[in-house]
């Protein structure tokens, strides 16, 4: 295991330096400055890669910040960008005098910015525009600079306006053609109708936003520029604010204590979106989609008026420990109000968990396929539900049903556990090393030490380019143990470092108690190396047989994101290969000659190469008739590279299979009907359909 003792060693020792009191200051300035400082220290004593607080530092963080204040270059000018470059090499001489002024200016400007701006689009949009005249814009924030000053930038959201309004004009004649073909006794509208409407719900839409933008305090805006100092240490080195990092224990542990509703902010109103089954709101039964939470009122506690409240704030007072009271007030379609009591408890969200499945197989045998969309662990509780275990009871599930291979899907894992993966590995190998880890100049081996193999027959690991971290250790591991067969494209994601959660409120003296919580940092301390001593850090792992994807030919991974971590190598460990050894070669060849004959794979490679082109799209012209006969073009190519991975595929999958024990009738069968569901996009897969034929060909190879 990771050596924390050393950590926590290293971290201890900040609580003996001290830091200058000044009582002139405002506690909640004195607070942000105790905050870097802190932060700071313990980065530079715990991070792996501690970096040197100078002027190169500085002028990273600067332009990790300028894009966290206006990344798509629509309220600053070049006057105020020059103003505030001239702290591009004073930021780290601010951290050392805990000075706030940069951060302080920054704010200043951007709600003078925001203010100017927000006094623009009602007058823009209270007249209609020329549709007639031939201009362009350039959306791409990386494909232009900042305006002059303040004269250019009102005629850029002139033009930005008219682009959104000229979009909504073209799509609203196109909704009213199709909606004519099927009612040819509707009343069409003028043009003028439609246009008017078009301006009314940009506006509505901007009105939205600055509503929103107001809402921001100065507290969500420093967790922003302290995140930016953090992250100028690598991407994955973070700032968690309290509430975000409880957010963050949610989606790593599948897990959470409220009602069990999936809640949005719109115009005013916080909404109902969803109810997750089997939580304490569908046990209850009365709240339902589209309700609007006007109150939320605790046990014995007064009514809180929710309405223009922040989403992530009304959150906060929905959620609870188990066993709690929360009275929601709600408005709902009809019009009526009606008062909502609901007890909390555990809602466990399934849709993050390992889930199985079956593919019949009439040649081979049944191919079982397990979906894994994160490597999970309740970092609260030891007892909790986590990826390993599940893992475990998924696989045992499936050689009950006498497959002949097992097909493992990490796409779009992002990553999680590391005990967790180690554990996953051990299931497949009968023992060795999984991941090497360096902690500073020491290196750790991470093994699975029990001789036990859960499964040892035909295995395919399937990846893509959001499969990340511990996704990227189980499939390098397998693929050095010549143990599993890698499908996916051409590589993964690129992350080969491992992060930790530290509570900054730990080191921080007693003296300041009364600022108290500080939040958490999440900081990069270890890297990973494959056992072959190679890093998964920027080059990811390649896969032993390579699949067409739509993404292809668009940069994505760790290696595009800014300051990223070099790639370096080790010394390899000693290991054992697989027994049976894999004929690669044969099976990428088989692949290789059906995927040129896939129309399905044809429309990927095709909708590869569309999206990459409009991406390099700079300009769009303004022309509501040149705008019409483009969306035209683009709406028929869109249709057609919409659903270019999801066609119907030979794909057959066995009913659906139940847990041997559910207390409610009910949920069983919306249980039953969403594994339906699933079932059904897995049959739309044309990728995974055809990892499905490697494994078959796989199985007939280690027949012979």
């Amino acid at each position: 295991m990771i050596n924390s003792r050393k950590l926590i060693i290293i971290l201890s020792s900040l609580l003996f330096v001290l830091l200058f009191s000044s009582n002139s200051l405002s506690d909640d300035t004195r607070k942000e400055e105790v905050l870097l400082t802190k932060t700071i220290e313990i980065l530079q004593a715990a991070h792996f890669s501690p970096k040197a607080i100078d002027d190169t530092f500085s002028e990273q963080v600067f332009h990790l910040y300028m894009q966290t204040l206006d990344y798509n270059k629509i309220y600053f000018t070049q006057e105020q960008y020059s103003i505030l470059e001239t702290y591009i090499h004073k930021i780290d001489d601010e951290l050392r005098e805990q000075s706030l002024d940069f951060f302080i200016l920054s704010l200043e400007l951007l709600q003078n910015q925001i203010e100017f701006v927000s006094s623009l689009y009602t007058e823009i949009l209270s007249q209609p525009l020329d549709y007639d005249t031939e201009e362009s814009i350039v959306i791409d924030p990386e494909q232009r600079t900042f305006v002059k000053n303040n004269a250019e930038l009102t005629d850029f959201w002139r033009k930005f306006l008219k682009y959104q309004v000229v979009d909504e004009i073209v799509v609203s004649e196109n909704n009213q053609k199709k909606e004519f073909e099927t009612n040819d006794t509707l009343t069409l509208k003028t043009f003028d109708e439609i246009e008017k409407e078009a301006r009314e719900r940009i506006r509505k839409r901007y009105e939205t936003r600055f509503k929103r933008l107001e809402k921001i305090t100065k507290d969500d805006r420093f967790s922003s520029y302290a995140n930016c100092i953090t992250s100028a240490y690598d991407p994955h080195t973070n700032y968690f604010p309290p509430k975000e990092k409880e957010d963050f224990d949610i989606r790593i542990s599948g897990k959470l204590e409220g009602i069990g509703a999936t809640l949005s902010e719109k115009d005013g109103y916080i909404r109902v979106v969803s109810i997750v089954p089997g939580s304490p709101s569908w046990k209850q039964g009365d709240l339902q989609p589209n309700d609007l939470i006007q109150k939320v009122t605790q046990k014995n506690g007064e009514a809180v008026d929710v309405g223009d409240m922040r989403l992530d704030e009304a959150v906060q007072l929905i959620r609870g420990p188990k066993g709690t009271e929360v009275t929601l007030t709600v408005k709902k379609v009809d019009g009526t109000i009606m008062d909502i009591t609901i007890v909390r408890d555990i809602v466990q969200l399934e849709e993050q968990y390992a889930r199985s499945a079956i593919f019949n197989s009439p040649a081979q045998g049944d191919i079982g396929y397990i979906y894994l969309p994160q490597f999970y662990v309740d970092m609260n509780d030891r007892k909790g539900r986590n990826c390993a275990d599940d893992m475990r009871l998924e696989i045992e599930k499936l050689k009950n049903e006498n497959i002949s291979g097992i097909i493992v899907d990490l796409r779009d894992n992002g990553g999680g556990s590391l005990p967790g993966v180690v554990d996953i590995a051990g299931l497949f190998i009968e023992k060795g090393p999984i991941v090497q880890v360096m902690v500073g100049t020491d290196k750790q081996v991470l093994y699975d030490k029990d001789s036990r193999i859960q499964y040892n027959g035909p295995l395919v690991i399937l990846v893509n380019s959001f499969s990340a971290s511990a996704s990227e250790i189980l499939a390098a591991a397998m693929q050095d143990y010549s143990r599993a067969v890698i499908v996916g494209t051409q590589s993964t994601y690129g992350k080969g470092t491992v992060q930790r959660f530290v509570d900054i409120d730990r080191f921080v003296e007693s003296t300041y108690n009364n600022y108290k919580p500080f939040g958490s940092l999440k900081l990069t301390i270890q890297k990973f190396y494959r056992i072959n001593g190679g890093s998964t850090q920027l080059k990811g792992v390649v896969p032993d047989i390579v699949l067409p994807d739509i993404y292809q030919h668009i940069e994505i991974g760790e290696k595009d994101l800014d300051y990223p971590m070099a790639w370096t190598e080790i010394d390899k460990e000693k290991y054992q290969t697989w027994n049976q050894k894999l004929d690669i070669r044969k099976l990428a060849r088989l692949s290789a000659q059906r995927v040129e004959k896939d129309s399905g794979f044809a429309l990927i490679q095709d909708a590869s190469t569309w999206l990459s082109d409009k991406r390099q799209d700079s300009a769009i012209n303004l022309s509501l008739n040149e705008y019409r006969a483009k969306k035209h073009i683009d709406n028929e190519l869109a249709e057609k590279y919409a659903q270019a991975n999801k066609h119907k595929t030979q794909l057959q999958i066995k009913a659906p299979y139940m847990p041997a024990t559910i207390e409610d009738v009910g949920l069983d069968s919306i249980k039953t009907q969403r594994i339906v569901e699933w079932h059904q996009k897995l049959t739309e897969d044309v990728t995974l359909y055809e990892k499905y034929k490697i494994m078959c060909d796989l199985i007939q190879q280690q027949k012979r």
